[in-house]
């Protein structure tokens, strides 16, 4: 499962970036559900298929998997985490002078990973500072990456409004700098998974 991640994020040029270093290895896992598209490791979405928010869950890494690949220990079982959406491709790959947009951003999620085995539901377990965007790729634009990112939170705690990452218009979403963000905030990232994601009259290869 990880070792499959992490080779999917290599091949996309996603690893390593600005928010994934090159030594990540996750400790959690995240699982990434919309009505009609379960996302692993790059799936394809098209814009009316990632309308509705999705249900996000995290569990512990399956102990072979994590002993195959070492990831680092996520802190204490309760731990509170930061997630977040973002695009690095907007307004079109070629162009991503708007990247990183900024799609979802959740904080103080409070996870307790010893009772997380069946998948933990983080949206109504934590603060949300930027209500879910559903992506809009330009059928014309190539695929968009999107990730889908959870960070450990300082033990200390961590406290943080609106102000902090900006404001819902859509124009004050774009060109978020997510890396000063974690960097100044003391974040730690455990979890990724992605997908792309293209218009519906999108007519490249998949």
């Amino acid at each position: 499962m990880a070792a499959t991640l992490l080779n999917s994020l290599k091949q996309a040029n996603l690893l390593p970036s600005k928010v994934i270093p090159a030594d990540f290895v996750p400790a959690v896992a995240l699982d990434v559900r919309y009505p009609t598209k379960h996302i692993s490791n790059g799936t394809l979405v098209r814009v009316s298929e990632v309308g509705d928010v999705p249900s996000i869950s995290v569990s512990p890494i399956p102990t072979a998997d994590a002993a195959a690949t070492a990831p680092p220990s996520p802190a204490s079982p309760k731990s509170k985490f930061t997630f977040m959406l973002i695009d690095p491709d907007a307004p079109t790959p070629d162009d991503p002078k708007f990247g990183y947009w900024r799609h979802w951003v959740v904080t103080n999620i409070d996870i307790d990973l010893d009772a997380a085995g069946e998948g933990t539901s983080v949206l109504d377990r934590g603060r949300t500072l930027t209500r879910y965007l559903a992506p809009g790729p330009r059928d014309e634009s190539g695929p968009h990456r999107y990730l889908f990112l959870l960070f450990r939170e300082p033990e200390a705690g961590l406290r943080l409004e609106q102000s902090d990452v900006g404001g819902e218009a859509f124009v004050e979403r774009r060109s978020f700098r997510a890396e000063e963000f974690v960097e100044r905030h003391g974040l730690r990232l455990v979890g990724v998974q992605w997908m792309r994601g293209v218009g519906d009259g999108w007519k490249g290869e998949e």
